[in-house]
């Protein structure tokens, strides 16, 4: 099965890039970092799909059965970053694929208000968004080693075997 990691952290270095790294490399998964990917801001103008950047994230997209999104929390909400991408992708890169959500919260402000927005975003993109979430504060990582410490590394296990339940699960109703 393929899963594309969407990690909307727009820090080079920052805790979102770091656990979507581990994702990516622990579970075997695509990964698109977007502090390193340069999407123009979505303008909806006819010339946007032509653009390479563009077009690698729809190329992505398109082969995924199912997707882990991750995003810090601005504000209140989902990152600017992770925001512009899902307004590249409409509903036929998600629509009933299964989706993990992962919110790298700053600490004492809880990370739910992103998880509520990216579930909001999903659900109009008729993505099936698995119930398992998950915030990670900023003990979860180790900052020097640049990964997650043991226990929350454990959870982010334990939401890949959700999401990984769900692709059989999903596989299974396709060949209906």
């Amino acid at each position: 099965m393929n899963v594309l990691v969407l990690s909307g952290g727009p820090r080079k270095h920052g805790r979102s890039a770091i656990a979507a790294k581990c994702i990516a490399e622990n579970h075997k998964t695509d990964l698109i970092d977007l502090s390193q990917f340069a999407l123009p801001l979505f303008t909806g103008e006819e010339s946007q799909p032509a653009d390479s950047q563009v077009k690698k994230l729809k190329e992505a997209a398109e082969k995924a059965d199912g997707f882990v999104l991750l995003s810090p929390e601005y504000h209140g909400g989902i990152s600017g970053a992770l925001k512009n991408a899902l307004d590249f992708l409409n509903s036929g890169y998600f629509a009933q694929k299964p989706v993990a959500l992962v919110s790298v919260a700053g600490g004492g402000k809880g990370g739910i208000n992103t998880l509520n927005q990216m579930r909001t975003i999903m659900r109009a993109l008729y993505a099936n968004t698995i119930a398992k979430q998950l915030v990670l504060d900023p003990h979860c990582f180790d900052m020097e080693a640049k990964a997650l410490h043991a226990e929350p590394a454990g959870l982010v296990n334990e939401l890949m075997d959700e999401l990984a339940l769900y692709l059989e699960i999903s596989k299974q109703i396709r060949k209906l």
